[in-house]
């Protein structure tokens, strides 16, 4: 059975505890997921399941987006569920054809796998022909957070983080995927929109000693971003928010705390945009043959 989808667009309020100082107060990790609404769906593009969630949403159709259409196949919520990109009638790849850098200066192309407040861990699968969004599978089961992510996630097009290479400051290898974007706008993103973003910086999360950097970005189009410029711009509570949602999002399945490089400082816009191109310079080098593939689905026989 094939379902057609619709993208969800939530509206909702973030709840936040600051000391007098402004710095933000963390409850326990499993406290601070349930700050989220209870209706919020592992699929935000899945059909309501409640009339209390549809007060609180608006749907729109994900249909043609910056030129791309995307379409489905399987069914949602199994672990055939794709979803597909297309450009002019022909299958396209969002890892490797979609273009890195967008359409002004200084600004990127990400594409988006997990919409705000939605559970189900989406991406972009990079050994697969043509690398269609599928839901990740870990021991054989469909992989879930237990409470939604509060930013649209994804990740940078034509970008790979070289598992070979060892970063001479934090010691650690790449995890052997495009590098993560968060993008913090006021709208839910639908699963498999391509968003033109501005990146503000970026922080080095150490994931099981694999080194798994986190873009933070704003799209170009969004209300906020004439006035986010650059990691400073942004509050302390999204920067704080962020860095905590990821190092603690694994413990309920008894997982380590994940760790941080540079202090767990977020790195400016500047130096952003190098790791960017550093993993631009490590994606050209896979594609080209120069870099070996292994199991990775690159578009070359």
């Amino acid at each position: 059975m094939h379902h057609r989808l619709t993208a969800t667009v939530f509206r909702h309020t973030f709840i936040t505890q600051t000391t007098p100082t402004s710095t933000m107060k963390f409850f326990s990790p499993l406290a601070l997921l349930a700050l989220a609404p209870t209706t919020a769906s592992a699929w935000s593009t899945a059909t309501p399941r409640s009339l209390s969630a549809v007060r609180s949403m608006r749907t729109v159709p994900a249909t043609i987006l910056h030129g791309y259409t995307t379409a489905t196949s399987g069914e949602a919520e199994t672990e055939s569920f794709r979803l597909s990109f297309s450009e002019d009638d022909s299958v396209v790849s969002p890892w490797h054809d979609i273009p890195l850098k967008g359409s002004k200066d200084g600004t990127y192309n990400a594409v988006i796998e997990i919409p705000k407040m939605s559970k189900a861990k989406m991406e972009v699968a990079t050994k697969e022909p043509n690398n269609p969004i599928a839901q990740d599978i870990k021991k054989g089961k469909l992989r879930d957070y237990h409470g939604p992510i509060f930013w649209n996630y994804g990740c940078l097009p034509q970008t790979w983080e070289d598992p070979n290479v060892e970063h001479p400051e934090l010691k650690c290898f790449g995890d052997d995927d495009p590098i993560d974007v968060v993008e913090i706008g006021s709208k839910a993103l639908a699963m498999g929109t391509v968003a033109e973003v501005k990146p503000l910086g970026v922080i080095a999360m150490i994931d099981d000693g694999e080194l798994d950097w986190k873009v933070i970005a704003i799209s170009t189009d969004d209300e906020l971003a004439k006035e986010y410029n650059d990691i400073d711009d942004v509050p302390d509570a999204v920067k704080d928010g962020i860095r905590e949602w990821f190092r603690w999002y694994k413990t309920p399945d008894d997982k380590p705390l994940n760790g941080f490089g540079f202090d767990e400082k977020w790195l400016d816009a500047k130096e952003a945009g190098e790791v960017i191109e550093e993993t631009h310079v490590a994606w050209k080098k896979l594609r080209s043959g120069d870099t070996d593939a292994g199991k990775l689905w690159i578009g070359k026989e």
